[in-house]
C-alpha cells in the first residue's frame, strides 16, 4: 500500500497497517526514514492521545504475567490496549528473541489488544530507539492505554519517564537487600510501585516489603505533578488478580488529577521537546557518518585521540567545526566540497 492508504487505514484502526507503520518507523533505511518522518508528520494533526503507562522491573518479577493480566482487565472494560515489549539485543550479535507474545498467549488473542515486541538493539533507557514513535502510532490508531514494558530495572532505565504519563516499577517481595539493589535514581521517577506476586506463602512477605517501600518513598522529595498521596506503593497479585483493580484505579486518579491541574500538558509539552533535541542530536551524527570528507576526519581525530596525541574535547571540536563549514548557508552559496 502507499502512504496515504496506510495513513487512513493506520487511522481506521487497521492492525495490520500498524503493524506496517511500526515496521517502518523501526526501519534504518534512508528512503523509509523519510518515508516514516512524512507519515508521522501526516498523522500528528489528528491530536489523538492515549494514556502512556511505562512499566519495568526487577529480573524474574512477573513483568509479562503481570502486563498480561492488566491488560485482559483493561480489555474486558472495553479499552483498548497497545503493549509495546522491548526485548535485550545480544552485544555480540545484535539478535534479540522477541518472546513477549509467547509469554502472553491469552492477551494476544484478545480483540481489544495489540502487541509489538522490538529488539533495544545498541540504545540505553530501557526502550528501543523508535518507541516513542511506535507509541505516536498506536495513539493514532485509535488504542486509548499504551504499554511500554521495558527491558529491565536499571539506573538507564529512567529513559522511559520521558515517553510516558505515569512510570509504574513492578517489584517482587522480600529479597533483604532490594531496597538497597533498586537504584534510587529509578525509584525516584516512579508514579506507583507495585509489589507483585502478593498470594499464596509469598502474601504476608508482600506485605511487609510494600510497607518498607511505602516508608522510603515518604524520605523522597516531593516532585511537581504529584498529586496528593503519590508516589505510592501497592501490592498486587498477577496470578490471582488481587489488586490489579486498585491499581489501575490509582492510576486513573493519578491520570486524572494531572489533567485538571495543567501538569499532563505540560509534561507532554516538555516530552516533544525533549525528543525534538534528541532527533537533532541523532541528525548531527548521521551527517557526520554520511559526509566522506567528516567521515575521514572523525576516524583520523579517534585514532588521534585514542594514540594520546589529543584531546577529546579538542578533538571533536574540530569535527564539529567541518560538519558546519559543510552545513549550507539559508539563502548563501553552496557549501564547500
Amino acid at each position: 500500500m502507499d502512504d496515504a492508504e496506510l495513513a487512513d487505514r493506520l487511522l481506521a484502526g487497521d492492525r495490520r497497517a500498524l503493524s506496517r507503520a511500526i515496521t517502518l518507523v523501526e526501519s534504518g533505511r534512508t528512503d523509509h526514514r523519510d518515508r516514516a518522518a512524512a507519515l508521522l508528520d501526516r498523522l500528528a494533526g489528528e491530536g489523538r492521545q492515549a494514556l502512556r503507562l511505562g512499566l519495568s522491573g526487577t529480573p524474574g518479577v512477573g513483568k509479562s504475567t503481570f502486563i498480561e493480566a492488566f491488560g485482559l482487565h483493561l480489555v474486558e472494560r472495553a479499552h483498548k490496549v497497545a503493549v509495546l515489549a522491548v526485548d535485550p539485543s545480544s552485544a555480540r550479535t545484535g539478535g534479540s528473541i522477541l518472546g513477549d507474545k509467547t509469554r502472553m498467549e491469552r492477551l494476544t488473542r484478545a480483540p481489544g489488544a495489540f502487541i509489538r515486541p522490538s529488539p533495544s538493539q545498541t540504545e540505553l533507557g530501557g526502550v528501543a530507539r523508535r518507541t516513542r514513535e511506535s507509541i505516536a502510532l498506536c495513539e493514532a490508531a485509535g488504542f486509548d492505554t499504551v504499554l511500554i514494558e521495558t527491558v529491565g530495572v536499571g539506573q538507564s532505565e529512567t529513559m522511559v519517564a520521558e515517553m510516558s504519563d505515569i512510570f509504574v516499577l513492578l517489584l517482587a517481595p522480600g529479597g533483604g537487600d532490594e531496597l538497597q539493589g533498586v537504584k534510587r535514581g529509578i525509584m525516584e521517577i516512579a508514579d506507583l510501585i507495585l509489589v507483585n506476586k502478593a498470594d499464596g506463602p509469598l502474601e504476608a512477605e508482600a506485605r511487609r516489603t510494600c510497607a518498607d517501600y511505602a516508608g522510603a518513598l515518604r524520605l523522597l522529595r516531593r516532585r511537581e505533578g504529584d498529586a496528593p498521596g503519590f508516589p505510592k506503593a501497592l501490592t498486587v497479585s498477577a496470578v490471582s488478580g488481587a489488586g490489579i483493580e486498585e491499581a489501575w484505579a490509582q492510576i486513573g486518579a493519578l491520570a486524572s488529577w494531572r489533567r485538571e491541574n495543567g501538569h499532563w500538558d505540560r509534561r507532554r509539552a516538555a516530552q516533544a521537546g525533549h525528543w525534538f533535541d534528541d532527533a537533532v542530536r541523532h541528525g548531527i551524527m548521521e551527517r557526520l557518518r554520511a559526509d566522506p570528507r567528516i567521515k575521514a576526519a572523525l576516524r583520523e581525530a579517534r585514532g588521534a585521540v585514542a594514540e594520546g596525541e589529543a584531546a577529546p574535547g579538542a578533538a571533536a571540536a574540530r569535527v564539529l567545526t567541518l560538519l558546519f563549514e559543510a552545513a549550507p548557508t539559508p539563502g548563501g552559496p553552496p557549501a564547500r566540497g
